[in-house]
Formats: C-alpha cells, sequence, structure tokens
C-alpha cells in the first residue's frame, strides 16, 4: 500500500494476468485519509493500451473510491513478458462540496500553487490461473476410483458423481457388447446344427440313390447343389 498525505493507495502495481487476444482488468482502491474533499487524476505512459475509469474523480472525506484499469486485447506477449508501461495517480484537496464538473486542467497544475501529490505506479504481467488438471496427482492405471475429499474433511460430492458418470458408461457397453456376442452364439450354434442335418439327410439320399439306380442321378445332384447354396448362406450368417 501507498501511504501519501491525502490518499493511500492499493496495491503499489498493476498486475494483469496476460493472455494474448483478451481483455484484461484490474482495480486500484484509493483511501481518503483527511477530512476534506480530494481530487484525483489518473496518467499513463501509453494511453492507447490502457482504459482507466474513472480516470478523474473526487474521493470524499474518509471514504474510498474504486478505479478501474483495463488493458486492451494484446496480440504478441512483450520479451520475457516485462512491461514497461507506467502510471501517475495525482491527487490534491478541492473545495468542500467539489464534483467531477468542478475539475479542470488548472486543478492539477503545479504552477498555480497547488499542492499535488503524485504516486508512481508500475504494470506486472503475471501468468494466468492453470485450470485443475482432470487426473489427480498420484494416480495409477487400474486403482479404484476415489472420491475427493476438502480441507475440512467433507466429501466432494461432486467429482464423486463425476467419477461415477465416468464408470458407469464403459459398464453399460460391456453389457450391449455381452448380448450382441451371446446371440451370435446362439446362431451359430443353430446354424451348425442345420448343417449336421444336412449332411445326415444327405447321406441318406446317397444311400437310396445307389440302390435303386445304383449310381447318382441327375435330380440327387440337383438336390445336393441346392443344400450345398443354403448351407454356404447359414455359415455366411455367422
Amino acid at each position: 500500500m501507498s501511504s501519501g498525505e491525502l490518499l493511500s493507495i492499493e496495491p503499489q502495481e498493476l498486475k494483469f494476468p496476460f493472455e494474448l487476444k483478451k481483455q484484461i482488468s484490474c482495480s486500484l482502491q484509493l483511501s481518503n485519509k483527511t477530512d476534506n474533499y480530494v481530487a484525483f487524476k489518473v496518467k499513463t505512459t501509453n494511453p492507447k493500451k490502457y482504459c482507466v475509469r474513472p480516470n478523474t474523480g473526487i474521493v470524499l472525506p474518509r471514504s474510498t473510491c474504486d478505479v478501474i484499469v483495463t488493458m486492451q486485447a494484446q496480440r504478441e506477449a512483450p520479451p520475457d513478458m516485462q512491461c514497461k508501461d507506467k502510471f501517475l495517480l495525482q491527487s490534491v484537496f478541492a473545495s468542500p462540496g467539489a464534483t467531477v464538473k468542478d475539475i479542470n486542467p488548472e486543478t492539477f497544475n503545479k504552477e498555480s500553487g497547488n499542492h499535488i501529490e503524485e504516486c508512481k505506479l508500475r504494470v506486472v504481467y503475471v501468468s494466468p490461473p492453470q485450470p485443475p488438471s482432470p487426473v489427480p496427482e498420484g494416480s495409477e492405471e487400474g486403482s479404484s476410483p476415489r472420491a475427493s475429499i476438502s480441507d475440512n474433511g467433507n466429501l466432494n460430492v461432486s467429482e464423486f458423481t463425476s467419477v461415477s458418470r465416468a464408470y458407469s458408461e464403459p459398464q453399460e457397453k460391456s453389457s450391449e457388447a455381452k448380448a450382441i456376442i451371446s446371440k451370435l452364439t446362439e446362431e451359430k450354434s443353430f446354424a451348425i446344427q442345420q448343417s449336421n442335418k444336412l449332411r445326415q439327410e444327405l447321406e441318406l439320399l446317397r444311400r437310396e440313390a445307389n440302390k435303386s439306380h445304383g449310381g447318382v442321378s441327375f435330380l440327387f445332384i440337383v438336390i445336393v447343389g441346392l443344400l450345398g447354396i443354403l448351407l454356404g448362406y447359414l455359415l455366411k450368417r455367422t
């Protein structure tokens, strides 16, 4: 905290969690330490890069005022994440009951004999907070899922629910696969039974043909061909 005669400023540095192509804001809190009205004005070395709201204002006696500093989206990161931009906050006593409309260029003119208090603030880029890892640290393959426990010993219900869902989906898919395999096994068994039955009938026809004609008739050849086609169709389905 910077503590001057008129205003206390917190924080002393403008810290921005830097991210490319993203507009980022941080805030300053100005506290009036006096029993008088205090006018303030915020300046920067790079006005096109930042937006300050409000950039001028009045802080009432023993009161506070928040100033929001917004950095426009940046396309490139500075070397080594070092920023040379600086801000200057000027403060001066104002007339009792003064408003923002009473602030003019002469208010912060030192040549007019006004006692101007100045505070320089520098800009610091910090790494943005990283999202939590979806896999808990120390977990191993094949280990059973465990519900996370918060610092006060209470069970984190939301995380436990998500883990339960993640493990229930493979079980449902496994049940469907088992049902399909069981159905295919039954169809294959039926096809084998039909194949054995056709072989027995074929053997019987051969014997009857040998007894009646002493050889294979044309009708027997046709029947054998039809049986072979039927057998191939049934085996192909499995």
